[in-house]
């Protein structure tokens, strides 16, 4: 009978909560296996036997946000209205960008060469594509649309977590911008070329 693994799932969520709290105080450049290791109460014999090395720490943050999102887009209700539905979707990524900036940050700016993080994107992109694909399309395809809603997503994060001001209820405006963006996919499609 071999011996009991040492480090486990508790230990590996700690250690990547502990990596969160360093990018989120100082970057990515700042991340160190001491210093998680430190963090958490542990020795870096942990980290490495959970993830292999600092790179396959970093990889297993930068899956976290996808794997955050594919959850949130798991765990919300579908209703008969698949409009009002990816609303609701629009506001749990805007929860999970004011609750993780940092791990939103490394998922919308850092691109690690991870197949692992790769798997876990499309995972929860498809999430989102079938949301979309429920919607009455008028001149785009599901692709196209849920391109165009997660470019939203990513524009409307990066605006809020810049703190412009004069903005008082950061909640409606997703939810109208939102709003206006699903019903303008029941609309025909219409591209101007201006001379």
């Amino acid at each position: 009978m071999g011996r009991p693994r040492e480090h486990d799932e508790r230990t590996a969520a700690a250690l990547l909560a502990a990596a969160e709290r360093a990018v989120n105080d100082g970057g990515i450049e700042t991340l160190s296996v001491r210093g998680v290791a430190a963090d958490v109460g542990t020795t870096t014999r942990a980290v490495y036997s959970l993830f292999g090395s600092k790179e396959g720490l970093v990889a297993a943050l930068a899956a976290r946000p996808f794997e955050l999102l594919r959850e949130g887009l798991e765990s919300l209700p579908v209703t008969d209205d698949p409009a009002a539905d990816l609303v609701e979707a629009a506001l749990m990524y805007r929860r999970f960008s004011n609750d993780h900036p940092s791990l939103w940050a490394l998922g919308v700016q850092y691109v690690p060469e991870s197949g692992a993080v790769n798997v876990v994107a499309w995972e929860s992109l498809n999430l989102l594509k079938e949301k979309v694909g429920r919607l009455r399309l008028h001149g785009r395809t599901v692709d196209q649309a849920t391109l165009q809603f997660h470019a939203l997503c990513e524009g409307m994060a990066a605006v809020e977590l810049r703190g412009m001001s004069g903005v008082a209820d950061w909640e409606a405006i997703w939810r109208q911008g939102f709003a206006a963006l699903v019903s303008g996919f029941a609309q025909p499609a219409t591209v101007s070329h201006s001379a």
